[in-house]
């Protein structure tokens, strides 16, 4: 089955937060990954393990339970998770084949993967109510406050910093891909604010780390709010919505109610619903409107005395006029509604409505077409929208 496209952006958010976590590593086991696939290659490795039991696995064994891989891109990925100490021996010996793994590594798989969904909103939610726990237990002392104080600053200075450079050097789109580091930011920083009063009503003499703290909660915000705007504006400029997160999207359409979805297409005019096409029909239209015509020359004109033929302008002028007695049909005007509605279906009601309003614009003509503002909707009809106004006779 396909990957949609939604899935594809979560695997990439994925890849993208492993390289962060283990770059140095796998720089240094020689095989950086390139691909989400390999993520799940680790995790189904790690998943024998667990099936396993304290038996351990071998390669061999290994590779047997992930056949659904290639086996050489599983020996592979064996001995890279074995360089970095996440499978070791199961004995420290030199001839020992089997192996056991350590839940870390695993741990960290489901951590990334939670925090490519998140955007690592949930983990930070989460460590700032440990902390919050943490400096109200009564046996914290003054070192234990000073650290969660220290340690929630350099979160939310490092936050901070990375919304600031990329608003200052990254393109649009690069912001567009880390905007999850703006959602939810105001819980974030009242959870935050919440910690500092804490500690600063318990330890009064930690008042400049808690300064540091103010600071970066300060810091962090601003970067929130021009990072922010930056989508907006460009959005609103170029009203490209894949901009922002397709959360907010979601959201919005869950969230609001048909008067403010309806008001989003104030001020748009939509042409009468086109029919379905066949992809044949419409291959053979692209291909018919490439093709260039030669220049054709007009004939020559008639030179003697021989009367010449009624001119095409004529002709058209009395096919026109032709066309707008029998759509009146004697009457002296004609609702376009019933038009369009005689017409059967929107191809010739088309057509119909061409030549009305030609004859509309004609200068030698007596008929003009009037629109109104009113629209009728019937899904029953040929046409199913159809735009209220008169065909009319002019009497001079």
């Amino acid at each position: 089955m396909d990957a949609t496209l939604l899935d594809a952006e979560a695997e990439a958010a994925v890849l993208r937060v492993y390289r962060q976590v283990f770059a140095v590593l796998a720089r240094e086991a020689g095989a950086m990954i390139v691909d989400p696939d390999l993520l799940d290659v680790d995790q189904a490795i790690l998943d024998a393990f667990a099936e396993a039991g304290s038996d351990g696995l071998t390669v061999e064994q290994a590779t047997l339970a992930c056949r659904t891989y290639p086996h050489d891109v599983i020996v592979r990925r064996f001995d890279v998770l074995r360089q970095y100490g996440a499978i070791t021996k199961l004995v420290d010996r030199p001839n020992e084949l089997r192996h056991r793994a350590a839940f870390a590594p695993y741990v960290m798989l489901m951590f990334l993967r939670r925090m490519s969904v998140q955007g690592g909103q949930g983990e930070l939610h989460q460590l700032l109510t440990l902390e919050a726990h943490s400096v109200s237990d009564p046996k914290a002392t003054e070192d234990n406050g000073l650290a969660s104080i220290e340690r929630l600053t350099k979160v939310f200075r490092l936050l901070g910093n990375e919304l600031a450079i990329l608003v200052s050097t990254s393109t649009t789109a690069q912001l567009r891909e880390n905007a999850q580091l703006a959602w939810g930011n105001e819980r974030l920083i009242e959870q935050a604010e919440k910690v500092h009063r804490i500690v600063l009503d318990r330890w009064p003499g930690l008042h400049r780390a808690c300064t540091s703290l103010r600071m970066a909660l300060a810091a962090y915000a601003d970067a929130v709010q021009l990072a922010a705007g930056r989508l907006v504006e460009r959005a609103g400029t170029t009203r490209a919505l894949g901009l922002l997160p397709i959360e907010t999207w979601l959201t919005f359409t869950r969230s609001s109610s048909p008067e403010v979805l309806a008001g989003v297409l104030d001020g748009l005019l939509f042409d009468a619903a086109a029919p379905d096409f066949s992809p044949q029909t419409m291959v053979e239209a692209v291909e018919t409107g490439r093709r260039t015509g030669t220049a054709r020359m007009a004939p020559p004109r008639p030179t003697g005395d021989v009367d010449a033929p009624e001119s095409a302008a004529a002709t058209d002028r009395e096919e026109l006029r032709a066309e707008a007695e029998r759509v009146l049909a004697g009457r002296a005007s004609v609702d376009v509604v019933e038009v369009i509605d005689d017409a059967g279906d929107w191809i010739t009601a088309r057509r119909v409505l061409a030549e009305l309003t030609a004859a509309h614009l004609h200068d030698e003509l007596e008929y003009e077409l009037v629109w109104s503002d009113g629209m009728r909707i019937d899904p029953n009809a040929g046409t199913p929208w159809a735009t209220e106004g008169v065909f009319r006779r002019v009497v001079s």
